[in-house]
């Protein structure tokens, strides 16, 4: 079932005008875009704070696996918060959380103070994860539903340009700046983040009700929610398959195949680059398409993903690698844009921040129990077994995804 909402589109108003000159959505997408490059930025300029001597190895460790402890604690939090107050309210607290944190982190770097630094770090993820769900469901409040896509599509193209283009300036910056300074750069990102989001203009019918919170019962009935969406469930589930399975095969064991069968490292640096393109051209074109069964075309696309691993199997050469890549990366956002627009589209308003933290929560936050697992699994079974199965899991769990009942059209509408 469907929660339609009222739009300024409706009958008697004045034309919607294109997305990219709205200015709510602007604002929105500078929010989102300073987020997503501080959350980038952190883990690349803590790997020049372990070039220059400033932290070590085993500290590096320590303070990104404290920063993704963060993250996932305060996924669900953030969309339980998100659904009972202010989807806006809820971005400002949790950049400004950010913002505060990273300093601090920059301190115990400099001080080589590792708790310090890792205690921080764990409030810049949490700041970052309850960003997340609170962004995800504000977009469905700034911007009316048919123009969704587009304004989804351009979210994600801002990420896909920061990858591509960030590492150089960051790398360009170093030779002027240190470590600190860098890392109190994103503390200002995060401030943007925080500060730059506009209102959401619409209500939500049916909102949580007012009295004592109880996030339990919150939580539950965001689960329900979820279960009300067979196709929800089903891509969710072919979504965490895909990223455990082809995405730790990335970024596990490319690597290995780049220097053992190629001898070089530009095989690993060519098909991180292709697939970052592919995915810049995929986030592209899925702005303009509309495929009428657009969960079937979606699910197609994260199929895709399985060529990655494949060409790893099969290396017939670098160019062949970079190919599979290239399709992995317009696959994975000919599928992301659509599936994020759906669930702003059918989710019940009231409950969309908490299924959309649900949504990070298995299919990104389980991420790295797949990393963990592929490197046992090479050496006890061996490389090209595990890739296989990667590939062989990456085709057929869209496959089996596709079958859900609504996942034609990521709708429950048959219509």
């Amino acid at each position: 079932m469907s929660h339609p909402q009222k739009t300024a589109a409706g009958r008697g108003a004045p034309p919607r005008t294109h997305v990219l000159t709205d200015p709510a959505f602007l604002r929105l997408w500078t929010g989102s875009t300073a987020s997503g490059l501080a959350t980038w930025a952190m883990p690349f300029i803590l790997g020049l704070a372990v070039l220059d001597g400033s932290l070590t190895a085993v500290g590096l460790g320590v303070v990104l696996a404290t920063r993704t402890a963060g993250f996932l604690v305060a996924l669900p939090l953030g969309g339980l918060l998100a659904d009972r107050f202010s989807r806006r309210s809820v971005v400002l607290w949790a950049g400004l959380t950010a913002a505060l944190a990273t300093p601090v982190v920059a301190a115990g770097v400099e001080a080589s103070a590792l708790v310090l630094a890792a205690v921080a770090a764990t409030a810049v993820g949490a700041g970052q994860g309850a960003c997340r769900p609170a962004f995800q469901a504000l977009t469905a409040e700034v911007v009316d539903e048919p123009r969704r896509q587009r304004a989804n599509a351009a979210l994600t193209i801002s990420v896909r340009v920061t990858t591509l283009v960030a590492p150089g300036m960051t790398a360009l910056l170093s030779t002027a700046l240190g470590t600190s300074a860098l890392l109190l750069v994103t503390a200002l990102l995060w401030a943007v983040a925080a500060l730059a989001p506009p209102k959401g203009a619409r209500t939500r019918p049916g909102s949580v009700s007012p009295g004592r919170w109880s996030p339990v019962t919150d939580f539950a009935e965001g689960l329900r929610e979820a279960r009300r969406h067979p196709w929800f469930l089903a891509g969710l589930g072919a979504l965490t398959a895909v990223i455990a399975t082809g995405y730790s095969a990335t970024g596990v064991l490319l690597p290995v195949v780049s220097r053992d069968t190629f001898g070089t490292e530009a095989v690993l640096a060519g098909a991180m680059t292709a697939y970052t393109a592919g995915a810049l051209a995929g986030a592209l074109l899925i702005g303009r398409w509309r495929p009428s069964a657009r969960g079937w075309a979606s699910l197609g696309g994260l199929a895709l993903y399985g060529f990655a691993p494949l060409s790893l199997l099969v290396p017939v050469s670098p160019w062949t690698v970079a190919a599979a890549y290239v399709l992995a990366g317009i696959g994975i956002e000919l599928f992301n844009v659509p599936w994020f627009t759906a669930a702003q589209r059918e989710v019940a308003p009231d409950k969309l921040a908490r299924v959309s933290s649900l949504d990070f929560l298995f299919s990104y936050g389980l991420a790295p129990v797949g990393l963990a697992l592929i490197a046992p699994a090479a050496q006890a079974v061996g490389t090209d077994a595990v890739l296989a199965v990667c590939a062989a899991l990456c085709f057929l769990a869209p496959g089996a995804a596709a079958l859900a009942p609504g996942a034609k059209r990521f709708s429950a509408r048959t219509a």
